[in-house]
C-alpha cells in the first residue's frame, strides 16, 4: 500500500517555503549550446504543468508555483553547476526539473544537487550510467536509459537487414553511453561495425570524421548526437557520398535538422523516446490549446517531471525539498487513481482527501526507483521532410 510520507520540516529554509505564498521550482535546461533550438518547448511544456496548477489554485492551500529558469548549456559543466547554485541559494528554488545532457546533469547532481539535498527530475538526461548512481534519492528521470534505445535502434538496424555499420557519436557522457549500448546490442545480434569514432559539436569541417568513417565502410552509418555536430556529419557524408543510409538518436529529432540538413535527411530513421494512447493524446490536445509546441523532443517528458515535483509537494503536506523527494515514486506509481494530463487538479483533490494516485502522464510514466524510469520509443523515417512514425517498441 503506498503511503504518503511527511518529511520533516528543516528548521528556517524549509519553514520559510512552507509559508510562502510563492513557491519556487527551476527549470535547468541548454537554453544555449547545441540543443538550444528543443529546449524552449521544453521548458513551456514544463510551465504548462505549473499553470495548470495554478490556474486550479496552487497547491498547500493555494500557495502558487513560480518557474525560474537558468541555462545548463548542456556541454559546459561549471556552467551548468553555478546555474544551479543560483536556483538554488540566491532564487531559493525548492526542486529542479532538469538538467537535460547528461554530462552536466551527472554534475550538477552530483557536485550541487545532493550536497544542497535539493530533488531533480531530468526530463531528457538518458545516459545508463545514472541507473547505478547513489543520488541520496535526489535524482530521478521520466525519460528511459539509452541502455535500452541503444537495444531499440539496433533493433531496427537489423531489421532492414543492415548487418554492417559504422558509428559516430557527440564526445559525451550521452554519446558514448548511447554508442556502447548500440555497439553491444547490434554485435550480440550478428551484426559487424566496421569503426566507432566520437566527433566535437560546433565544427565548421567534419570532412575527415567523414573519411575516416567512409574508408572503414559499412552498409550505413549510425550517428548518435545533437542537431549541430550530428546533423554537419550526416550532411557531409551524404556529399561526400560516403553513406547513403542513415540512423539517427533521439539527440538530434526535431524541425531544425531537416532545416540544417535539407535532402541527405531523407529516409533516415531515428528513436525517440515517447508513448502513444490517451496520455500522449491529451498532452498534445493541452499543448494546442495553451499555443505550446509538444511535437518535440522530450516535452512530454517534461510536462511530466513538472507535474510530478508539484505533486509529490502536495502529497508531502509541504513544498520543501525533503517532502518532494520523499514522494515523488509515491505520486508516480501504482497503486492509486490513474492520472493523465490535464487531470492535475483532480490529482490535488484525491491527495488532499488523503487518497492515492498513479500519475501516468503524457509518457505512460513509471519510476523504477531513483535514476530510472521505464519507458517506450518511437520509431521514425524522414519523409518529404516530416517525421512520421513507424511505430512503438
Amino acid at each position: 500500500m503506498k503511503k504518503l510520507l511527511l518529511a520533516s520540516t528543516a528548521l528556517a529554509f524549509s519553514a520559510g517555503m512552507a509559508m510562502a505564498d510563492e513557491i519556487k521550482m527551476g527549470v535547468l535546461l541548454g537554453f544555449t549550446g547545441p540543443i538550444e533550438s528543443v529546449t524552449p518547448h521544453m521548458a513551456d511544456s514544463a510551465e504548462m504543468a505549473w499553470n495548470e496548477i495554478n490556474e486550479a489554485g496552487g497547491i498547500l492551500g493555494g500557495q502558487m508555483i513560480s518557474s525560474v529558469r537558468a541555462d545548463s548549456t548542456c556541454l559546459d559543466s561549471s556552467a551548468a553547476q553555478a546555474a544551479a547554485e543560483r536556483l538554488i541559494s540566491s532564487d531559493g528554488v525548492v526542486a529542479i526539473m532538469g538538467a537535460d545532457c547528461s554530462g552536466v546533469t551527472m554534475s550538477v547532481l552530483q557536485n550541487v544537487a545532493m550536497s544542497a539535498g535539493v530533488p531533480m527530475i531530468s526530463p531528457s538526461a538518458t545516459s545508463p550510467a545514472f541507473t547505478d548512481v547513489d543520488s541520496g534519492g535526489m535524482f530521478f528521470r521520466t525519460a528511459p536509459s539509452d541502455a535500452r534505445q541503444g537495444a531499440v535502434l539496433a533493433d531496427i538496424v537489423m531489421s532492414r537487414d543492415i548487418n554492417e555499420v559504422a558509428v559516430t557519436f557527440t564526445n559525451n557522457d550521452y554519446g558514448a553511453g548511447f554508442a556502447n549500448a548500440f555497439i553491444e546490442s547490434f554485435e550480440a545480434a550478428g551484426g559487424t561495425v566496421t569503426t566507432s569514432i566520437p566527433h566535437e559539436d560546433g565544427r565548421g569541417d567534419y570532412s575527415a570524421e567523414a573519411g575516416t568513417l567512409a574508408a572503414a565502410g559499412g552498409d550505413a552509418l549510425v550517428i548518435l548526437g545533437y542537431t549541430d555536430g550530428g546533423g554537419s556529419m550526416l550532411r557531409t557524408a551524404w556529399e561526400l557520398g560516403a553513406f547513403e543510409s542513415f540512423f539517427i538518436g533521439d539527440g538530434m529529432y526535431g524541425d531544425e535538422l531537416v532545416e540544417a540538413v535539407g535532402e541527405a535527411l531523407e529516409g533516415t530513421v531515428g528513436t525517440l523516446p515517447g508513448a502513444e494512447g490517451e496520455g500522449a493524446e491529451a498532452f498534445a490536445a493541452l499543448g494546442e490549446a495553451a499555443g505550446v509546441v509538444t511535437a518535440s523532443s522530450f516535452t512530454g517528458e517534461s510536462y511530466d517531471a513538472a507535474a510530478l515535483l508539484a505533486l509529490a509537494a502536495e502529497a508531502a503536506g509541504e513544498a520543501t525539498p525533503e517532502g518532494i523527494a520523499a514522494n515523488i515514486l509515491n505520486v508516480a506509481n501504482a497503486p492509486g487513481e490513474e492520472i493523465l494530463p490535464g487531470e492535475l487538479a483532480r490529482a490535488l483533490e484525491i491527495l488532499r482527501d488523503g487518497g492515492e494516485i498513479n500519475y501516468v502522464g503524457a509518457t505512460d510514466v513509471e519510476l523504477i526507483g531513483p535514476g530510472e524510469a521505464a519507458g517506450t520509443y518511437r520509431e521514425y523515417v524522414v519523409e518529404d521532410g516530416e517525421f512520421v512514425t513507424i511505430r512503438f517498441h
